[in-house]
């Protein structure tokens, strides 16, 4: 298992919504690279049947590996393949599918954005979010801003991609 050995980036960011630039976030600071994604048991944490988040609070990264909708068919149709990173396998009509979503997102713990409300977006979960329709979470103005993961078989993560935020 990978240490929480994080390097750090100065200076420390807040975000704030591209289209009407309210504050999203208190200070944050940028780590190197995504931690490793927590095991998952299936049990609560915390009385809620989700993962332990990804994201420490108060730190944030830059995910390279696709995430969310649109989900494409995986090159790979012989093996288990994750969906999405620290996610499950998504089947449709027999064929094992991938995540063709945004690469480089902005990965946050979903506690550092307490003002999101959720937008309709028609997914269905048991226990949260499950993040495979595109942007869940929006600002106060209606504006996109990201995809939770929250759903009982997904990490707990918040994936902002970076033009529906500005950095200050």
């Amino acid at each position: 298992m990978r240490q929480a050995n994080h390097v750090f980036r100065m200076p420390m960011t807040i975000f704030h919504c591209a289209s009407c630039g309210a504050r999203l976030t208190a200070d944050l600071r940028q780590i190197d690279e995504v931690p490793q994604r927590p095991a998952r048991d299936g049990l609560p944490v915390d009385g809620v049947r989700r993962a332990s988040a990804t994201m420490p609070r108060g730190l944030y990264a830059v995910d390279p590996d696709p995430t969310g909708a649109p989900f494409v068919p995986s090159q790979d149709q012989d093996s288990f393949v994750p969906a999405y990173p620290g996610g499950p396998s998504m089947n449709t009509e027999g064929i094992e599918m991938v995540s063709g979503g945004p690469r480089n997102t902005l990965l946050f713990h979903p506690e550092d954005m307490p003002e999101l409300s959720r937008l309709d977006t028609g997914e269905v979960g048991c226990c949260g979010a499950p993040g495979d329709m595109g942007p869940n979470r929006g600002c106060r103005c209606g504006a996109p801003i990201g995809t939770e993961m929250s759903e009982c078989y997904t990490p707990y993560e918040l994936h902002v991609v970076r033009g529906a935020v500005t950095e200050r």
